[in-house]
């Protein structure tokens, strides 16, 4: 009897969409703020912790944002009437490509895996003098680290036939072989590493 006072009769009819596009807003709002306290964090985490380069930080944030942006996509599909199943199938077979592509790509992956092994685990840092022996009786990759990035790590070449000349290492090389650091950004002369 109120509904028919107020004339709101036409509300029992639209009740159902009406309820299903604020259940959508609220999917998509509480997306959009738990990815923006994640941004937060993580810029927090990053000013605290000044030794985690930014190279690391941006790929976790955009990671973190594209999964918060999938599970909302597919609460809302479900919301708007997609079966379980559907979107189950469609997300296994998803996973199954991206697993074959992550053998595809294991290199480029264990490159970046050791990246973060090297800011976590600091085995060298910029500034330091190193040297990637390849074996007891042969001399190796030897330079100053100018810079570390998810693929490379660049050394300055200070000795050999073209000194000054930049060298590129894949960062996986650090794990597979010994590493000799000097940590006062000097090579000692050629007299002093033979002895």
């Amino acid at each position: 009897m109120s509904s028919e006072i107020f004339g709101w009769e036409w509300l029992s009819a639209y009740r159902e969409p009406l309820l299903s596009g604020a259940q959508v807003l609220l999917i998509v709002l509480l997306a959009w703020l738990l990815q923006r306290l994640l941004v937060r964090g993580l810029g927090r985490l990053g000013a605290r912790y000044p030794q985690l380069p930014p190279g690391l930080l941006l790929p976790l944030r955009g990671g973190l944002r594209w999964l918060i942006v999938g599970s909302a996509l597919m609460l809302v599909l479900e919301r708007l009437g997609v079966s379980a199943q559907v979107l189950w199938t469609a997300l296994t077979g998803f996973v199954a490509v991206a697993a074959l592509a992550f053998f595809a790509i294991w290199s480029v992956l264990s490159n970046m895996f050791c990246a973060l092994l090297i800011f976590v685990l600091t085995p060298f840092r910029i500034g330091d003098c190193i040297e990637v022996i390849e074996s007891a009786d042969k001399p190796g990759v030897r330079g100053r680290v100018l810079e570390i990035n998810l693929f490379y790590t660049t050394l300055e070449d200070l000795t050999g036939d073209a000194p000054g000349t930049w060298v590129q290492v894949p960062n996986s090389l650090f794990f597979q072989k010994a590493v000799r650091r000097w940590r006062n950004g000097e090579l000692p002369s050629a007299r002093k590493l033979e002895s």
